[in-house]
């Protein structure tokens, strides 16, 4: 086996490691479809946009909160008063979120995601 097989199937192996194990650690968590936000919202629960802000700008959820997913780690304090509410992430496709829902609970927040993302919540506004 040369070289580049060897990097090839050692890049392949992390990628699958990677992917098993976010599959693994979102089983736990509630996943909404956008038929269910406007419900879970009346509720109490708050939406989390961690799209980029340029995403963001083209559209989002009306009284979504935005904290984009590479700031998250570092603004957790901004979401301390929402710490008994259910928080709803969504990005555009529902995998970005996925993460940001696992470094919520990881934290001690109740999070869930929206499943697929602004693309599923534009479908569901048809």
């Amino acid at each position: 086996m040369t070289n580049e097989q060897i990097f090839f199937y050692l890049v392949l192996a992390v990628i699958a490691f990677i992917y098993i194990r976010k599959q693994i650690l979102s089983r736990g968590m509630q996943h909404y479809s956008a038929a269910e936000i406007t419900e879970r919202m009346k509720l109490g629960s708050v939406l989390l946009d961690v799209r980029t802000a340029g995403e963001r700008r083209s559209q989002s959820i009306s009284g979504s909160i935005h904290i984009p997913l590479h700031e998250l780690t570092s603004r957790l304090n901004d979401l301390e008063k929402h710490r008994s509410k259910e928080i709803i992430c969504y990005c555009a496709s529902g995998s970005r979120s996925v993460g940001a829902a696992i470094k919520l609970k990881k934290a001690g927040f109740k999070a869930a995601n929206l499943k697929g993302g602004m693309t599923s919540w534009n479908f569901s506004r048809r």
